[in-house]
């Protein structure tokens, strides 16, 4: 039987939507004003959830305590009240999507999790827009 537990986090930060080999115009054209030179910020609502067999010496799927330490220690600390593009080295080249920060953060948390569970990441951006990705 298996069950699905899940952690919600939530953390803020800034980003610019850009390619730095378009001009300006296509900047703008593209992203809109999530290309603001000066940056917009975001606060991001994460949930982490975990699906596997319940651990019958245990009860759980996963200790909801080391869930919690993992999402603190591999999105809260390098991402809250971060500027993405120039602070977060996985968005040195990337640009910080909602769709690429929920793949990086599914790429920070996968090797932590053993590979007898799946696991998946929902991101909202803002109330009404979210991405989820499960590898």
């Amino acid at each position: 039987m298996k069950v699905t537990v899940s952690r919600k986090a939530h953390f803020n930060a800034a980003h610019r939507l850009f390619r730095p080999d378009w001009s300006d115009e296509k900047n703008a054209q593209v992203f809109g004003k999530c290309s603001n030179p000066n940056y917009h910020g975001h606060n991001y609502e994460l949930i982490v959830s975990v699906t596997g067999e319940i651990d019958p010496e245990t009860g759980f799927v996963i200790d909801m305590k080391d869930l919690k330490e993992l999402i603190k220690t591999e999105v809260d600390e390098p991402f809250d009240h971060k500027n993405l593009n120039e602070e977060v080295p996985e968005f040195k080249n990337l640009n910080p999507t909602a769709e690429n920060i929920a793949v990086v953060i599914f790429d920070k948390l996968r090797p932590h999790i053993t590979s007898a569970h799946e696991l998946s990441v929902t991101l909202y951006e803002t109330p009404r827009n979210f991405v989820s990705y499960s590898g």
